[in-house]
């Protein structure tokens, strides 16, 4: 992927820099899928350095196949875990608390400049207290979900690698991957909050939205990946699902044509579950953080392993 300017410009000498910070501003402007090319540049200028040794990213998901261009080089790579957790955590429930309360029909109706009460079909909203939120993905994000979602009323059940570890802050039981089939059934809410890996690509197929109760909703603020689109789609279509919040496809941006951005019951959102003036300061106070910890040689915090499904290269 040739980058605008860099034979103009060739890449410094970065003999004896042992650290890297992969700052969220050089992101900006791509997508997972189109990378911008100043965030290329930067990679490039990280994959050649000789003396390097240690990378800290921006985001909490690190399945881009440039972080794992990184691990293969045997670099170390740390990840901004825990600063995204507050926005994409209140993305979610914001889109849960809109679909629990009609708002996509609302806003058809508005558009149709219709006083259409929510009470005139005879459907109106159920209470969300007592209702049970499934939250796959246990780490910061899902716990802020799961915290969240208790100050609604709901129960929550988080899944979990080790479910013998007990239910992390914002939980009431867990269960673990394995045991997914047996908590769907379960579930009014399915919340999406995991990482990509290779055991959560897929995860959600047909069989397991067909083990969801008739009029559940999903959540998804993880990676298109996790969920299969296809069966996704046919699950709202036949309204198995009564809705979904999505903020993440496998395609990104969401090509034009594609249904989801048809159905009234699905909330479209551009991936900005994470959007937030924030941020930056807070992905800054990570590095600033590991930074301290690797100049006293201490273990740095939110260390990646290998086990990510890296996103297809552009």
């Amino acid at each position: 992927m040739p980058v605008p300017g860099e034979e103009a410009t060739p890449h410094p000498d970065t003999s004896g820099a042992e650290v890297a910070f992969l700052s969220r501003d050089l992101f900006v402007g791509g997508t997972r899928h189109r990378l911008a090319p100043r965030f290329v540049r930067f990679v490039r200028l990280v994959l050649a350095a000789p003396d390097l040794r240690w990378v800290q990213g921006f985001s909490a998901g690190t399945d881009l196949h440039v972080y794992q261009d990184m691990l293969a080089r045997g670099l170390l790579l740390t990840s901004a875990a825990g600063a995204s957790a507050p926005t994409v955590a209140q993305s979610a429930v914001a889109g849960l608390l809109a679909l629990a309360r009609g708002f996509p029909r609302i806003i058809e109706a508005q558009r149709r400049r219709e006083w259409h009460p929510l009470s005139r079909d005879g459907a109106e909203p159920r209470d969300l207290a007592g209702q049970a939120a499934l939250v796959v993905g246990t780490g910061p994000i899902g716990q802020e979900i799961g915290r969240l979602c208790r100050a609604l009323g709901l129960r929550t059940v988080g899944v979990r690698r080790d479910a013998a570890a007990g239910p992390p802050p914002g939980f009431e039981a867990v269960a673990a991957f394995a045991d997914l089939s047996e908590a769907l059934p379960r579930a009014e809410w399915l919340v999406l909050a995991c990482p990509l890996t290779e055991t959560t690509r897929g995860l959600i197929d047909a069989k397991a939205l067909a083990l969801l109760p008739r009029g559940a909703h999903l959540v998804n603020v993880a990676r298109g990946g996790v969920a299969v689109e296809a069966d996704l789609l046919a699950a709202l279509e036949s309204g198995h699902l009564a809705g979904a919040f999505l903020d993440v496809f496998t395609a990104e941006p969401l090509p034009p044509d594609s249904p989801f951005w048809d159905l009234p019951n699905v909330i479209v959102s551009p991936h900005s579950a994470a959007a937030s003036d924030g941020l930056a300061d807070r992905v800054a106070a990570v590095f600033c953080e590991n930074l301290g910890r690797w100049r006293r040689g201490e273990a740095l915090r939110n260390l990646v392993a290998g086990d990510v499904a890296p996103a297809p290269r552009p």
